[in-house]
């Protein structure tokens, strides 16, 4: 049974933070979300969004106007401590856990026996063990453990990945199925009672480390799947076949269902979580390492595309069409369209025409390059000589084909194809 006379905490207000926290208050709950960038809270306390996520600024609007919930820079005291914060990896992809770390530390004064934390980050195998060791150092007048102390309740601590498609955010974050797994049973216990309470998917109930570890895995299974229809388009490049012909030929087979390719994989998942297993088990994530540096690799290997045909011209202009890491949303983590129009930029390759419909402005990382603007995409497709189609955004599909004729076009994405 859902106890809504609970104060929740989430720390962290991105793109996993602010829906959850929203989400959490108009179903009941009193939350306090935490940031640690002053725009971010001063945004949310207006009722507005820093970040896009479709119907997520009615949801955040209706929860701040409802007085349940508030964004603050600072944790205060609650019953639950979500930590919702970045997991990157360093330059060697090592994970790095500060930002996790930062966060547990934050909330640590705050903690009350019988308190409740959830780590929500994806995160590499033993984080959330981490997290109660730094509890642990911070507040030893705390129980961590079971038995612990003197206290008649520990802090409970649990790992929960988030599964959810950007775009789809707010109606995954309840239909989807839910991984709870606690360092110990009873924290498994809680915080499986605590995702019932909102979640209409299955609470699937583990330990923590295989919980950590599942989350690691689904997207290792993406990304291996990627590399392949990635591997399959150089081959076809070689033998001069359409790649789009033969994954459709291909997927005729009844049990063959292989996945489009594309100018490589972004996004703070699956572009990120497999170097977690292959930090950790380097010698046996042979397959998952092969994959990463299978699209790892193809941004390049569009960039010397691009160099190719831009030899043909004097002072070619070039259309970059897209730059965040999917389609239809904003989300420009670890793209890899980012990562060639800034490359192409960098290289004087020809004058950039940098296009991204659901941005307003021109992204940090794009700005004072060279010999780049960012412009509407109606005005790059008339001027350019190059049109590198990056991103399927529906806006791109439903573009008159007419406008094409004469250009040279690179459709990474295969939606201009006849």
């Amino acid at each position: 049974m859902a106890n809504f006379e609970q104060r929740i905490c989430v720390v962290g207000l991105g793109y996993i933070g602010l829906p959850t926290a929203s989400l959490l208050a108009t179903k009941g709950y009193e939350v306090h979300g935490v940031d640690v960038t002053p725009r971010v809270v001063e945004t949310i306390n207006r009722g507005e969004l820093h970040i896009y996520e479709p119907d997520l600024d009615i949801m955040v609007k209706s929860a701040v106007q409802s007085g349940r919930l508030t964004a603050a820079l600072e944790p205060v005291e609650a019953d639950i401590f979500i930590l919702a914060v970045p997991t990157p990896f360093k330059g060697d992809y090592e994970p790095d856990l500060s930002y996790v770390e930062q966060a547990t530390k934050a909330i640590a004064p705050h903690l009350q026996p019988g308190n409740l934390v959830i780590l929500e980050s994806t995160s590499p195998v033993g984080a959330t063990e981490s997290v109660r060791s730094w509890v642990a150092a911070a507040r030893p007048d705390l129980a961590t453990r079971k038995g612990e102390g003197n206290s008649a309740r520990p802090v409970y601590f649990a790992h929960c990945p988030e599964r959810v498609l950007p775009g789809k955010v707010l109606q995954e974050l309840v239909s989807n199925d839910r991984i709870v797994g606690g360092v110990d049973r009873e924290s498994t216990a809680a915080a499986a009672d605590f995702y019932r309470s909102f979640v209409a998917g299955k609470i699937l109930e583990t330990n923590s480390r295989t919980a950590e570890l599942a989350k690691l895995t689904e997207n290792a299974f993406r990304d291996v799947n990627i590399a392949f229809a990635n591997e399959l388009s150089l081959i076809c490049d070689r033998f001069n076949i359409n790649v789009w012909e033969l994954i459709e030929l291909a997927n005729h087979h009844p049990r063959v269902n292989i996945l489009q390719p594309g100018p490589g994989v972004g996004g703070h998942c699956i572009a990120v979580d497999p170097w977690f297993i292959i930090h950790g088990a380097p010698e046996e994530a042979r397959l998952m390492r092969s994959a990463r540096e299978v699209n790892d690799g193809k941004p390049h290997w569009v960039i010397d595309k691009v160099r190719e045909k831009a030899d043909r011209f004097k002072s070619p202009k070039i259309a970059c069409l897209g730059l965040a890491f999917k389609a239809n949303i904003d989300d420009l983590r670890e793209s890899p369209a980012l990562e060639i129009t800034r490359a192409l930029a960098e290289a004087q390759v020809g004058e950039i025409l940098a296009v991204e419909p659901y941005v307003k402005a021109c992204p940090k990382a794009l700005q004072d390059l060279p010999g780049l603007r960012f412009v509407p995409a109606e005005d790059a497709i008339r001027e350019a000589d190059i049109l590198l189609l990056l991103v399927d955004h529906a806006a791109f599909k439903t573009v008159d084909r007419r406008l094409l004729q004469e250009k040279i076009v690179i459709d990474t994405r295969g939606i201009w194809r006849v």
